[in-house]
């Protein structure tokens, strides 16, 4: 008998596609040495692919993909066969109208599942996980995101970490929006707490949208290390590397929590409930006002953490 094939249509941003992670390892876990394949953002699917989620990725920015949001499919006999090739499919593109799931169907498709992306309620995880009841795939519990790295990845985020000393803390100070975001002062406080006590080496890490960042923190008169230039899978690599991590409502933290390792969690209000990092290792500190949040708080609270996990 073959195995049966099974594609996944997820985009959205990196804790958007983070949070699909319980929904892809259930699928793994219903049908044992499955194939995985999953159409999305390369950059950022390539996590899963990295973790021994799905076995192929696939952009979702391709022609073929535009066309399942068409009122009237037109779907080419070739890209057909291949929408015929799969024995289940499961879409996670925001399809209102049913446009995306009525193509998959016209096209050929055996069966198709469809989970709406957008987070009201209930935590992005279960919302998720959701539409699999269709499967007869249900939560076990309180289901947490979970990235466990191919070996290959770690050794590469052991490399450069080793760069920086042999215990780092990784804080990423950045997310998707200026208003998401703990003061940089606060951040550059918490790392001087860190270095004080002679454990840990403070590391930032930074991406591409932080160069504002970037270039107040060259300015410091004793700088901070910095890392970044790394592509998503080697950050992930590096965060599994770390002895902890501190960071904004971002798609790094939920990262770093998906990582196991210890996860302090900056926090407003707004969006704690439905899109909090989930799990032992993550502790989320929150405020009506991020100002508020006091460094030395974020850095017991991190050591707290740490050595629970270390004991």
């Amino acid at each position: 008998m073959s195995k049966p094939r099974i594609l996944v249509l997820r985009g959205g941003a990196i804790g958007d596609f983070i949070s699909t992670f319980p929904a892809l390892r259930a699928l793994r876990k219903r049908w044992p040495g499955c194939y995985i394949e999953l159409v999305g953002y390369p950059h950022i699917a390539q996590l899963a692919q990295a973790g021994g989620l799905v076995d192929t990725i696939v952009s979702l920015d391709k022609a073929e993909t535009a066309r399942y949001f068409l009122p009237k499919p037109s779907i080419s006999e070739g890209h057909a066969d291949y929408i015929r090739s799969f024995d289940l499919i499961v879409t996670y593109l925001y399809d209102p109208d049913g446009y995306v799931k009525n193509c998959l169907l016209s096209s050929g498709a055996k069966q198709v599942v469809y989970g709406c992306p957008i987070v009201r309620q209930s935590h992005a995880v279960d919302t998720l996980m959701k539409p699999l009841e269709e499967l007869a795939i249900y939560q076990e519990g309180i289901e947490t995101p979970r990235l466990e790295l191919k070996v290959e990845h770690i050794k590469k985020g052991c490399g450069i970490v080793r760069k920086f000393g042999k215990k780092i803390i990784a804080v990423h100070p950045g997310s998707g929006s200026p208003a998401k975001n703990w003061p940089l002062a606060h951040f550059i406080k918490l790392c001087s707490l860190v270095s004080g006590q002679d454990r840990f080496k403070p590391v930032f890490l930074l991406g591409e949208a932080d160069t504002a960042i970037q270039a107040e923190l060259t300015a410091l008169k004793n700088p901070i290390p910095v890392i970044s230039g790394h592509s998503l899978v080697d950050i992930a690599g590096i965060l599994s590397q770390s002895s902890g991590y501190a960071g904004n409502d971002s798609g790094i933290t939920h990262l770093a929590a998906a990582l196991q390792i210890p996860v302090a969690a900056i926090y407003g209000t707004a969006n704690r409930a439905t899109w909090a990092p989930r799990g032992s290792n993550a502790k989320i500190l929150s405020a009506t006002s991020l100002q508020e949040i006091d460094p030395l708080h974020v850095f017991n609270e991190l050591q707290h953490l740490i050595s629970g996990l270390n004991s």
